[in-house]
């Protein structure tokens, strides 16, 4: 069966794509900060014994994600899906009456770590398993992205750090994608669309049933032929 590894996998859409592959059968690798703490994911676990293997990893920890990388060496990902990522440092609820990413207010250290977790740890993280992901069958690279990250799109300002984070992140998966296409790397970001997560507005559109069950279908489906594309949950391509 295939192998998917996904970091933030302890809450939200990370826990929801790993319960919806390893009910599939397939053998997950999952990361979390505190898998102490991760009682969804430690039951999943032990509902599918030897299937699913946690992993305690911080993405800013790169040192951490190198020694990832080298323990996992010799094994097969079909997928590697970068979930994880930050809105803000604080953790905030998203809330559009939030200021602190407006211009004028520009938190030099919060902007700096949002790319680290949302740019610099997902390539670090692909840098770190490629070999993995070249020797599998599928070989497959993910990135979770935004619409927020869509130039194109952007009509009204604000959440600069996460907006800039998340362009940014387009950039590199589609110049990934152009790098790796020799070894035949299915490399894009892709949009889970506007769910009602944790961290989300609790009137967002979709449920995470819903942009998981998409977003499953599209890991499944995944050919060259998408690769350097700006996908979406159910399938289409975003404007960049």
């Amino acid at each position: 069966m295939p192998t998917l590894f996904i970091t933030g996998a302890n809450r939200g859409l990370g826990l929801g794509i790993a319960q919806i592959l390893a009910g599939k059968g397939w053998y997950i690798h999952a990361t979390c900060r505190d898998p102490a703490k991760a009682d969804a994911l430690q039951a999943l676990s032990t509902a599918h014994p030897g299937k699913v293997t946690i992993h305690k990893l911080e993405l800013l920890d790169f040192d951490g994600i190198a020694r990832l990388g080298k323990m996992l060496h010799d094994s097969r990902i079909d997928v590697l899906l970068n979930n994880a990522g930050v809105m803000n440092m604080a953790q905030r609820r998203f809330d559009p009456k939030l200021t602190d990413q407006d211009f004028g207010h520009t938190d030099v250290e919060d902007w700096t770590k949002v790319f680290q977790v949302n740019v610099i740890a997902p390539m670090k993280m692909a840098e770190a398993l490629v070999e993995p992901v070249a020797r599998s069958e599928r070989k497959v690279i993910v990135t979770t992205t935004s619409i927020m990250g869509s130039i194109e799109l952007n009509t009204s300002g604000r959440w600069h750090h996460y907006r800039t984070s998340k362009a940014a992140v387009n950039q590199m998966m589609r110049g990934m994608a152009a790098e790796l296409k020799p070894r035949g790397i299915t490399c894009f970001p892709l949009h889970p669309g506007s769910v009602r997560t944790e961290m989300n507005s609790p009137k967002a559109e979709l449920s995470i049933e819903e942009s998981t069950t998409g977003i499953v279908k599209v890991l499944e489906n995944a050919t060259m032929k998408d690769s350097g594309k700006y996908m979406q949950w159910n399938g289409e391509e975003m404007a960049w």
